[in-house]
């Protein structure tokens, strides 16, 4: 009775039963077309996590080159999604969301991942936003600012980066490293415990930035490898080295790279790491 009177409500709102036949497949073919759209560019770190979350956990997706070293993110286009004009971003449906961890964590909800990645529990799940928050100034920035200071500003910009800034970015990036092994990974195989999560996820991808300069972080450092390790096998070796294809290829990609595209960086870069 409850689906006839439906019927007769919609018949009545439509005009008729063609009509509401017309309306039903208009709805389904709009639906269809509202595919989550990710805006990722895999030279950043955060764009790699994203990808690599949704690849693994298989969301359904359209992917959008946003080219950050051509300054795409400050078209009209992508301020329509992004007004922080950063990448990664999100558009699904009328819903638009910057930054990664927020990304990850709406998708993980709304997709009901498996829990490991985002843990119900209470104090695992503590454990995973404790990392998350921390990385930002430590993890993240060290390892940036080695991936700019070492290749970037002086290959690209022809810029001479002083040895004492080197030194010091070194010193920094080494103590970021030495506070993941002992406060946050353990003697553990994943930072909350048997099973990779979101932490894991985010760590790693900032620890191949680095590399990608030329940086290996992982050699002299057999715990930090062996993680690295299991993290690459939990999210597939497939995945993993397709992720980061791009960012260990960017020591060739540097040496041809047009420096004019980065002109308009150029003194916030310099401002921000010299």
């Amino acid at each position: 009775m409850r689906q006839r009177a439906e019927l007769c409500w919609l018949v009545g709102a439509a005009g008729s039963p063609q009509a509401v036949v017309s309306s039903l497949f208009s709805w389904r073919r709009t639906a269809a077309n509202m595919v989550l759209e990710l805006y990722l560019d895999l030279l950043s770190q955060p764009c790699r996590s994203v990808y690599i979350f949704a690849k693994k956990n298989g969301v359904p997706f359209q992917y959008k080159s946003v080219s950050l070293m051509a300054g795409e993110q400050y078209s009209e286009e992508f301020g329509k999604i992004n007004v922080l004009r950063k990448a990664p971003a999100i558009r699904d449906g009328d819903f638009c969301l910057a930054e990664s961890n927020a990304i990850m964590i709406y998708l993980a909800e709304k997709y009901k991942t498996p829990d490991h990645w985002f843990p119900a529990d209470l104090q695992k799940r503590a454990r995973v936003n404790e990392y998350l928050s921390w990385q930002h100034l430590a993890m993240r920035i060290h390892g940036s600012k080695i991936f700019w200071l070492k290749l970037m500003i002086p290959t690209v910009m022809g810029t001479e980066v002083p040895k004492e800034k080197m030194d010091a970015a070194l010193e920094d990036l080494d103590g970021s490293l030495k506070v993941f092994e002992e406060k946050f990974l353990q003697d553990r195989p994943f930072i909350v415990g048997d099973q990779i999560s979101l932490a894991d996820l985010v760590a790693i991808v900032e620890m191949m930035q680095p590399v990608g300069a030329g940086l290996d972080v992982f050699v002299s450092r057999p715990k930090l490898s062996a993680w690295r390790d299991r993290v690459r096998d939990a999210i597939g070796a497939k995945l993993f080295d397709e992720a980061h294809q791009i960012i260990l290829s960017s020591q060739e990609m540097a040496k041809s790279m047009d420096s004019s595209k980065l002109q308009h960086f150029k003194p916030k870069i310099l401002k921000m790491f010299l």
